[in-house]
């Protein structure tokens, strides 16, 4: 497994690296606010770290449901936490006509769960030569994402992270297969974990998504302990008022602890690079 140069960061060295932040921007103080708690975090405890947020949920279960500032205001809120906390960025795109804007600010473009097969997509974002993270798909097995890595790297880049963030299970319900890691790993990109989609209940409350935030303190360490090379999650300091995703977020003032036991585990079991 080759590891992804971010600055002067290695993403998939024998380390854990986060990506982090708000399910959707919410306002122009509200993405710094949390980055900036979140970058104190993670540089006192030497762990890289990647700020999320969308400007743009564009696939939300209602069509009254906030959707965020959308692109241009989003990219500059976005650059803003970039310029001013001094953390790489990291975002999602929806249409190939959004890449190239989106390429001009974010360090890492992530290509959707629910698009990750949509090829025109996959390739542009390939070609800007930023990082991409391709999440896998809730309707696929952990092999069929092979042929869209492969996909991504036909372009000649191989800056790639790899995303599990559950398998449709039932209605209304996502699993995680522990067994999907070492697969994904073995296509020779890093892998991250998705801790807090991966207890989202899609659809679940009707006209929007519900969660079991509760679980993401199991799931989390078997990750790590599965050799996943970073880890994904929403965090919110007050989940309950979060405007996307609040039921699956995790509670930004529990995160060191999470991530002091995870830096444990992954020193104990951390697999051979």
């Amino acid at each position: 497994m080759t590891p992804v140069r971010l600055g002067r960061h290695r993403l998939g060295g024998p380390g854990l690296f986060l990506i982090a932040g708000p399910c959707v921007i919410e306002s122009a103080k509200h993405p710094p606010f949390v980055a900036r708690r979140l970058k104190a975090i993670t540089d006192e405890l030497g762990i890289p770290f990647i700020f999320k947020a969308s400007y743009d949920k564009a696939n939300r279960s209602s069509g009254r449901s906030y959707r965020g500032p959308g692109l241009e205001g989003g990219l500059e809120i976005l650059a803003r936490v970039k310029e001013e906390v001094g953390v790489p960025i990291l975002t999602d795109v929806h249409e190939v006509d959004q890449v190239d804007r989106v390429a001009e600010v974010a360090d890492i473009i992530q290509i959707p769960a629910f698009l990750c097969r949509q090829t025109d997509l996959v390739l542009a974002a390939a070609r800007t030569g930023r990082i991409v993270n391709v999440k896998k798909g809730q309707f696929m097995a952990p092999w069929d994402m092979k042929g869209i890595m492969e996909k991504a790297a036909s372009t000649g880049n191989k800056n790639l992270l790899v995303t599990e963030r559950g398998f449709t299970f039932g209605y209304n319900n996502l699993i995680v297969d522990m067994r999907s890691f070492p697969t994904l790993r073995s296509f020779g990109y890093p892998v991250v974990f998705d801790i807090t989609h991966s207890v989202q209940r899609p659809g679940g409350l009707g006209d929007r998504s519900g969660g079991e935030s509760g679980y993401i303190d199991t799931l989390a360490p078997a990750g790590v302990a599965a050799g996943v090379e970073g880890i994904f999650m929403e965090v919110h300091e007050e989940p309950s008022r979060a405007l996307s995703d609040g039921p699956n977020s995790y509670r930004l003032s529990r995160v060191k602890t999470l991530l002091k036991k995870l830096l444990e585990i992954r020193r104990i079991t951390k697999p051979a690079h």
